[in-house]
């Protein structure tokens, strides 16, 4: 059973980072970054994220809620019980890693509530995983 809940957090948080990254993929593609700017310089991918309309914010945001709840319903599914354990501890790592993308970059107001607010949705991801199966 313990087994199980460790896969079943491991699981969520694998879907929550294939999400993330397709959305950061995808708003890349839309929002490229300019010549010469990489991850490795740091200052000048802070300009570049600093720079990014809003758009590109919102996208992220919803990559960060949309993993949220993906990782709540997995982890829920593949777990097999009825407690909201596993899928709070995907919402903790979420938010985790939210806290120390957004103190690394220059990020608006606006998006800090949002993203500290995004790990919660791993809860109607909970709630929608019940609803769907006999758990």
């Amino acid at each position: 059973m313990m087994l199980r809940k460790i896969f079943a957090v491991i699981g969520g948080i694998v879907v929550a980072n294939l999400i993330i990254f397709l959305v950061e993929a995808v708003n890349r593609m839309i929002y490229p970054m300019p010549d010469g700017v990489t991850y490795e310089k740091v200052e000048a991918f802070k300009k570049y994220v600093q720079e990014l309309p809003v758009e590109a914010k919102v996208i992220v945001i919803f990559g960060y809620a949309f993993a949220a709840f993906s990782a709540g319903f997995v982890s829920t599914r593949i777990a097999k019980d009825r407690k909201p354990y596993c899928a709070i501890f995907c919402g903790a790592v979420l938010l985790s890693v939210i806290i120390l993308n957004f103190t690394m970059l220059p990020t608006p107001t606006w998006m800090w509530i949002c993203g500290l607010a995004a790990p919660f949705l791993v809860f109607p991801g909970y709630k929608m995983a019940l609803t769907k199966s006999t758990v």
